[in-house]
């Protein structure tokens, strides 16, 4: 297993996506089922956004200040993912705006990675050493464990405020 950190993150934008192509099959189904997948989108979205918010973008913003700017936009990105998913998180199987507000989220989550991975990585690849996205990926790697899985848990809140006001 790769431990450099844009490959983690990458890995990261791949469940989520195969997530979001389930809960669009699952959408005409039983509303027990896109519950359960948006209960893992929920969790996926969750741990990737709190790693990135406390170790990737700072990380990030310190060693290439020139990508200040990207930094700021991805931490807007993730509010407004942030903001969603909280609301989803209240909302019960059978609401009317499930599946409307889902796919919100999934657009706005997929134009946050296509940046990402098109614009952001390719810079910070290009601006970092092996060793420094190697380093940053173990770090990561350390605190997924601890990472909170639900927008409720306490962890994603607190870090979510940090980020918005970083």
């Amino acid at each position: 297993m790769s431990t450099d950190a844009i490959v983690l993150l990458k890995e990261d934008h791949k469940e989520m996506r195969r997530l979001f192509r389930e809960f669009e099959k699952a959408q005409d189904g039983p509303a027990k089922r896109r519950q359960e997948l948006l209960t893992e989108i929920l969790a996926a979205l969750t741990t990737h956004t709190y790693l990135e918010n406390e170790v990737m973008y700072p990380e990030i913003r310190k060693l290439l200040p020139d990508l200040e700017d990207d930094i700021l936009e991805s931490h807007e990105e993730h509010h407004v993912a942030d903001l969603l998913s909280a609301e989803l998180a209240e909302l019960d199987a059978d609401d009317e705006r499930l599946v409307a507000k889902t796919t919100v989220l999934i657009e706005n989550v997929e134009h946050h990675v296509e940046e990402e991975e098109q614009e952001w990585f390719p810079k910070v690849r290009e601006a970092l050493g092996r060793n420094q996205l190697q380093e940053i990926g173990e770090r990561m790697i350390a605190m997924r464990p601890q990472a909170p899985r639900s927008p409720k848990d306490p962890k994603a809140r607190k870090s979510a405020r940090d980020a918005a006001t970083a």
